[in-house]
C-alpha cells in the first residue's frame, strides 16, 4: 500500500516518526529533571529540620567535603530553582512538539484523503487525464 503513496506523504510520515522520537526524548529528559527536582526538594525540606550548627558534608564525585549549613542550603535552593526552570522549559518544548505532531498528522491525513489540493497522480480523471 505504501508503494502507491505520494512522495510528499512519505516525507510527512518520516517527519512524524522523527517528531515522535523527539517527543520521547523530551519526555525522558523531563522525567529525569522532575525526579532530580523532587530529590532536591526533599533534601531541602530535610535540611530545614537540621540544626544550623550540625556538621555538614557535600558529595563531590566520590568524595565528601565538609561544608557549612548556609552554603549547603543556598546550593540546594539554587539547584531547586534551576531544576524548576528546566522542567518548565521541557514542558513547553513537549507542548510544542505535540502541537507540531498534531499539525503534521492533520496535513498527512488531508493529503492521503486527497484534500491537499496539490494535484499529482492521484488517479484517473484528474487534470490532463484526457489525450489532446
Amino acid at each position: 500500500m505504501q508503494g502507491n503513496m505520494p512522495p510528499e506523504a512519505q516525507e510527512k510520515i518520516e517527519e512524524l516518526q522523527e517528531l515522535q522520537e523527539t517527543a520521547q526524548q523530551v519526555a525522558e529528559q523531563k522525567e529525569q529533571a522532575q525526579s532530580a527536582l523532587n530529590e532536591s526538594k526533599t533534601a531541602l525540606d530535610a535540611l530545614e529540620d537540621v540544626d544550623e550548627d550540625a556538621g555538614m558534608y557535600r558529595e563531590i564525585g566520590e568524595v565528601l567535603v565538609e561544608t557549612d549549613y548556609e552554603s549547603a542550603y543556598d546550593d540546594l535552593e539554587n539547584k531547586v530553582d534551576s531544576l524548576e526552570v528546566r522542567v518548565e522549559q521541557l514542558e513547553k518544548q513537549e507542548e510544542r512538539v505535540e502541537e507540531q505532531f498534531d499539525d503534521l498528522q492533520s496535513e498527512l491525513q488531508q493529503m492521503l484523503q486527497g484534500g491537499a489540493g496539490g494535484g499529482g497522480p492521484m488517479g484517473p480523471g484528474g487534470p490532463g487525464a484526457g489525450g489532446a
